[in-house]
């Protein structure tokens, strides 16, 4: 198997999982955080959505700029993360889909002007900045919800709220 055939599986099971645990999120607590410190629940919860559509810039350019590549994402509700959400994967795939197995290893940046921030193989960009970084997140975005007594969906098998 390639390591876009093993993407390609991976991001079908996961993003099924950032689905069911976005839903959750209360929208009238939009605002909310558990420290002063923390990103607030919608920040975090549209960053999650945001880093599932870094993997096309990955699969696309040979690097992404802060100063001039990015846009911080606009959202208000889950409803409109959950249609982000959908349409990131659906460009995706395609760019999976359509992206030359050999290029995995070629350099993508991370960057802030001239500043480079991270340099790597395409290959461990997707997994260490987009993919770690999605589940690091949803972890965080989890508690979050147990704070608020939101009953937590199961990612990789039954959650404690899950009907035994």
């Amino acid at each position: 198997m390639g390591i876009s055939k093993s993407f390609l599986l991976e991001l079908g099971h996961e993003v099924n999982s950032t689905k069911k645990i976005i839903a959750c999120v209360p929208n009238d607590q939009w605002g909310w955080k558990p420290h002063a410190k923390s990103m607030s629940l919608g920040d975090l919860s549209k960053h999650i959505v945001e880093l599932t559509i870094w993997t096309e810039n990955i699969l696309t350019k040979d690097h992404l700029d802060f100063q001039t590549d990015y846009k911080a994402l606009e959202a208000s509700t889950k409803e409109e993360l959950l249609t982000l959400l959908d349409k990131y994967e659906k460009a995706v795939i395609s760019s999976l889909n359509m992206f030359d197995e050999e290029k995995w290893m070629n350099d993508w940046k991370l960057k802030s002007g001239e500043h480079v921030i991270v340099e790597m193989p395409k290959v461990a960009a997707n997994r260490f900045i987009v993919n770690n970084h999605i589940y690091h997140h949803r972890g965080q975005l989890s508690v979050y919800l147990r704070l608020l007594d939101v009953a937590i969906p199961g990612m990789y098998g039954p959650s404690a709220d899950d009907a035994h």
